[in-house]
């Protein structure tokens, strides 16, 4: 039986349903709108005009649409700490914190997934925030960039379409941070400047093993002008000291239900222990008359540039050393703007930064409510504020006088206007001049070029890696004229993508790839070229009643002064005892820790303690699936049964399986990190 009100609620919601098939695109006010994918602009690779009305009433009723999580980037974590430049920049910026290596400058840095929610998991395939607040003597500085280059789409109009498409479908709301459904395949392969940036996406970069291991990009382009006036060209880079490293996808999936916190627990404790996450800074510079002297244009954010043709000059240094006090009040309320600059930093007309400086602000109304954000601790300049705004939500500052407005006689005329001697901000003069137009420069229609390069980049495991993204994220979809499109779209960046991707999903092989001949690669976009240090990684050992204790202290020892991390998984908590009668305390059971939160497993060696472990099946799966994730494995003496029993045979140094509680050996694979070689 219907009960009564809900037929009438029914029909109180009739009048409000929507259905927007077959109908013409308006504004809210019933304007038809002639285009929906470009910005107004003062000429094609000019500015964004502020008269765009239409872009602007999409874009704030998009930031507005969340309240109070961040639309994007909701899930993050953050650090304070410090940068330091290495040498003065004075030849090309006049920018204060970058001038004297002996001043630290304080940082506020919020890593963060994109898509998921608050609740989500850290290890989901995402692209990964990375946000540094600067907190300089000139006012707030905020670098906003990401851990992958590039960006999905051109001009910043398209950015709420981008993001409804790979947030949970609105009929269901389903999947919660993943891009593994229909939607966002849909906008990918009707957009196919999105291209450059899948393959990053289904990279290993997309799952990266710690927020400390992963790189930071600006993504866009900006301006270094220095203090005679003259404009570079700049892209920002952080460049982790642990070098990029990333876990495998079957890692990335099983952590996301046994530690659903795992890289923000990662930043936290290795923070607490002293062991402070470093990052270098490095710029890309391009001269003013070199803005044209490249096959690809440099405004254009779905492009990078090659550090082989524009090398990454390292200029400084990012050490996070504390943790917040209050996550709430300080990652959570943290207020990130790309307009945040100081005196020798400015913009270029790329158009994704221009949408970009009107977003940001826009979106901080509705999710910290008002226009007074700026006065939360976390946000507060260090640098004095003057200014004669005043009122508003949560409004802080307590303004003595009788005057709220610029220009008067009452009080002086106080605040004051600085001139750009007296460190007073002086846009960069740069000459615009165009019509009025909606469209794209021409040298922003080269899809797939970048592409190809990061493909070719890639070792066979990384392209191997890829392909299975792609055969996972694309075989999650219902529609299979989606599929069929995905394959067509990637035939276009390499054949061997469409034909196994095709065979996977049971799409047609398209007839042949469309790749040009002789496409270059670069070095640095592959991580098997990173630094590979032993520092912090976290060393798993399996031990029981009757181990080693002798073998146990000097391999603990060992692993620590190499900067590794030990921790004691047995079968219960507490302390076992060695065949000695000394005792170790335990740090975890096979139940409250699995092999995918440690980067090595080590059997303690002792026979009668590898016979207790031997009892238990959960040992031998614990090695066995580190084993399967490439990682190394180490057996003391007497431990080898336990190996064997876990399907583990071979011996050979090189395959990172370590017997004979070799521990110098042992060291080597851990930095190793992975071991390729055993993928059959």
């Amino acid at each position: 039986m219907t009960n009564k009100h809900e037929n009438s609620k029914d029909q109180q919601l009739e009048a409000y349903r929507v259905d927007d098939a077959g109908t013409k695109l308006t504004t809210n006010q019933g304007l038809r709108v002639s285009e929906d994918e470009h910005s107004l602009k003062a000429g094609e690779r000019g500015p964004t005009l502020m008269e765009d009305f239409h872009f602007r009433e999409k874009m704030t009723h998009f930031d507005h649409e969340r309240i109070p999580e961040r639309i994007v980037h909701a899930r993050g974590y953050g650090a304070h700490g410090y940068f330091q430049p290495y040498e003065s920049m004075k030849e090309y910026t006049s920018a204060g914190f970058l001038q004297d290596p002996s001043i630290k400058t304080p940082v506020f840095v919020r890593f963060s997934t994109v898509a998921g929610s608050r609740g989500s998991a850290d290890t989901v395939r995402d692209v990964r925030g990375f946000a540094t607040k600067f907190y300089t003597e000139e006012g707030n500085y905020d670098l906003v960039g990401n851990n992958i280059p590039v960006f999905f789409i051109q001009d910043a109009i398209k950015f709420p379409d981008l993001v409804h498409s790979f947030k949970p479908e609105p009929h269901n709301e389903i999947p919660q941070a993943q891009t593994a459904h229909d939607t966002f395949w849909d906008f990918v392969t009707a957009n196919t400047e999105t291209a450059h940036m899948i393959m990053w996406h289904l990279s290993d970069r997309a799952i990266p093993r710690s927020y400390r291991m992963m790189e930071g990009f600006g993504v866009n382009t900006f301006r270094f002008v220095n203090e005679l006036g003259k404009s570079h060209f700049v892209k920002f880079h952080w460049k982790p000291k642990l070098g990029v490293h990333s876990l495998v996808w079957d890692e990335a999936q099983k952590l996301a239900g046994k530690d659903p916190d795992f890289h923000r627990r990662d930043l936290y404790e290795a923070i607490e222990m002293g062991e402070y996450p470093e990052f270098e800074l490095g710029v890309q510079l391009i001269k003013e008359e070199d803005e044209f002297a490249f096959d690809f244009d440099i405004l254009d954010p779905t492009k990078l540039w090659p550090e082989e043709i524009i090398p990454v000059k390292i200029i400084g240094k990012m050490t996070l050393d504390r943790n917040p006090d209050n996550v709430f009040a300080e990652t959570e309320q943290v207020a990130f703007h790309l307009g945040n600059v100081v005196p020798g930093i400015d913009f270029s007309n790329d158009p994704m930064l221009q949408g970009r400086l009107f977003s940001y602000t826009d979106t901080q109304l509705s999710r910290l409510g008002g226009p007074n954000f700026h006065e939360l601790p976390i946000n507060r300049s260090v640098a004095p504020v003057h200014n004669n705004q005043r009122d508003g939500m949560h409004r802080m500052a307590i303004n003595k006088g009788q005057v709220s407005y610029h220009k008067n006689g009452l009080q002086a005329n106080a605040p004051e206007p600085a001139s750009e001697k007296d460190g007073g901000y002086v846009h960069y003069q740069e000459k615009v001049d165009g019509r009025k137009v909606r469209a794209r420069s021409e040298s922003f229609k080269d899809h797939y070029s970048q592409a190809i390069l990061f493909w070719n980049s890639m070792t066979e495991v990384e392209k191997q890696h890829i392909i299975e993204a792609f055969q996972f994220e694309v075989g999650k979809l219902k529609s299979k004229e989606i599929q069929q499109r995905v394959v067509d779209m990637f035939a276009n960046v390499d054949f061997r993508i469409a034909k196994e991707l095709a065979l996977a999903v049971g799409a047609s092989v398209p007839e042949t790839g469309n790749v040009p001949d002789g496409s270059p690669a670069s070095a640095s976009l592959s991580q098997e070229t990173s630094v590979k240090l032993p520092n912090t990684r976290k060393v798993a050992v399996l031990a029981d009643h009757g181990f080693d204790y002798a073998e146990f202290t000097q391999l603990k020892a060992d692993l620590t002064g190499a900067g590794i991390l030990v921790e004691v998984v047995s079968k219960n908590l507490g302390a076992i005892l060695s065949s000695n009668g000394e005792e170790v305390p335990v740090d975890h059971t096979f139940l409250t820790a699995d092999s995918v939160q440690f980067d090595a497993v080590y059997v303690a060696g002792g026979k009668d303690g590898v016979t207790n472990l031997l009892a238990s099946k959960k040992a031998p799966a614990f090695l066995l699936e580190a084993y399967s994730h490439f990682k190394s494995v180490g057996a003391g003496t007497d431990a080898l049964d336990l190996l064997t029993a876990a399907g583990i045979t071979s011996q050979d140094p090189a395959e990172g399986v370590i017997a004979g509680a070799d521990h110098k050996a042992f060291i080597q694979a851990v930095t190793q990190a992975r071991h390729w070689s055993r993928i059959v």
